[in-house]
């Protein structure tokens, strides 16, 4: 748990420039450290029984979901691309109350280890009830011009051929009751303009959502979206020059970026039973940023 001396209510933090020139970026080397738990959060079971694949698990949103389902139960699988040791210290931060976390390394833009990841969960805890499709990258440029052609293709296989090669391959292993919870983001509703193929790649999520959610309506396997704003985990020095950091969320009415331990709860509830008859909706979580 990160030693901070205040209540999770009490954070207002300041983050100094900085900049990591590697995607999507490391958590273990970011300061302050994001706060991805909360010690007043109270479990309840809400998951046991239940086994969740988590796309970009080992670091900031992805972590404090991985770290809140299995506080509530669930066996928790977690992927990552090449943040080792954010991984290892997540595996090891989920061990040390008791939780259950596999850990396991690959690309998800590759259908190959999208279908090795189903196998490997499969064959682990025989089941899958919850995916959570987390993991993306984003690159700050000035202009559409300045967005690369291996940029843009790059960008949509991580946020949208991911989901896709992992949705599918799960598919087929998922009962009714089962969870499906892609992750999109504020830029899609605001239209940031230095990230075009980022927001180009959220805004499809939303449409694969609420589509799917459509499509498995019948088989009552719920397909939700959770819409982050401004969050501090890595993807934010990993993208954005240094000297914008210390104005992150400036805009936003609550005048803070969001820490992962403050968005997780809503991942819990849409993955839970008490989520029975919610499906192809959108969920904000921004601090009052976006109404939507």
């Amino acid at each position: 748990m990160n030693k901070i001396g205040k209540k999770c209510t009490e954070f207002l933090l300041e983050f100094p420039p900085q900049h990591q020139d590697h995607q999507p970026g490391f958590e273990y080397i970011m300061n302050p450290l994001p706060v991805f738990d909360c010690p007043n959060y109270r479990s309840s079971g809400k998951l046991t029984g239940k086994v969740a694949l988590i796309t970009g698990g080992d670091s900031g949103i992805g972590r404090a979901v991985a770290v809140y389902y299995a506080k509530e139960g669930a066996k928790v699988v977690i992927t990552f691309l090449n943040e080792t040791k954010d991984a290892e210290d997540t595996l090891r931060y989920i061990r040390s109350f008791g939780g259950i976390c596999l850990a396991i390394q690959g690309d998800i833009t590759r259908p190959c280890f999208c279908n090795q990841v189903i196998d490997e969960v499969i064959q682990t805890f025989g089941k899958l009830d919850i995916l959570v499709n987390n993991a993306g990258v984003q690159y700050q440029q000035k202009s559409l011009e300045d967005i690369t052609n291996e940029q843009f293709d790059y960008t949509m296989k991580v946020n949208v051929y991911g989901m896709f090669y992992l949705t599918k391959a799960a598919l087929p292993y998922l009962q009714g009751g089962s969870s499906i919870i892609n992750v999109t983001s504020i830029t899609t509703f605001k239209g940031e303009p230095e990230l075009i193929d980022y927001v180009t790649t959220k805004g499809a999520i939303v449409g694969f959502t609420r589509s799917l959610s459509t499509n498995l309506a019948s088989k009552n396997i719920r397909v939700n979206a959770v819409s982050p704003g401004v969050f501090w985990t890595p993807l934010q020095p990993a993208c954005w020059e240094a000297e914008k950091i210390p104005f992150l969320a400036a805009d936003c009415p609550m005048k803070r970026a969001g820490q992962p331990y403050e968005i997780a709860p809503i991942f819990v509830y849409l993955a839970s039973d008490d989520a029975s008859y919610t499906t192809g909706q959108v969920f904000h979580i921004n601090g009052g940023e976006y109404k939507g």
